[in-house]
């Protein structure tokens, strides 16, 4: 059910393009096997949040967004609660993005040959 917090992954990029800040709340390993490819993204861990969420702007408009959209709806609320009259939670998050064909970036797998080769300090 959509509710009048949320946004499809289409209508937040065009809300970014327009100057509207994200906000993601994933772990830091999550963030580095997949990440928005975006160049003002905020990552604040849901774990932080409550300690950190005065580093986001409340006058800017803001996009919560985690992998699929059930952490990022409970920082949308919180938010809400705390005064942020422009903050809306990503529906279906990073993985509703990529779904949708919007810009991400992956890591690169290595091979475990250049592995190997880094874990030695090796250039492969």
């Amino acid at each position: 059910m959509k509710s009048s917090l949320e946004v499809t992954p289409k209508a937040a990029l065009d809300l970014i393009q327009k100057g509207a800040l994200l906000v993601d709340i994933r772990e830091p390993r999550e963030i580095a096997e997949k990440s928005f490819d975006l160049p003002d993204v905020i990552p604040i861990p849901l774990g932080e949040f409550k300690t950190r969420f005065q580093e986001i702007p409340a006058n800017r408009q803001v996009i919560m967004a985690c992998h699929s959209g059930g952490r990022s709806i409970m920082a949308t609320r919180f938010l809400a609660s705390k005064g942020y009259g422009k903050v809306m939670n990503m529906q279906n998050g990073i993985a509703g993005w990529e779904k949708e064909g919007l810009p991400i970036r992956k890591k690169t797998k290595q091979t475990a040959g250049a592995k190997l080769l880094q874990m030695f300090g090796k250039k492969s």
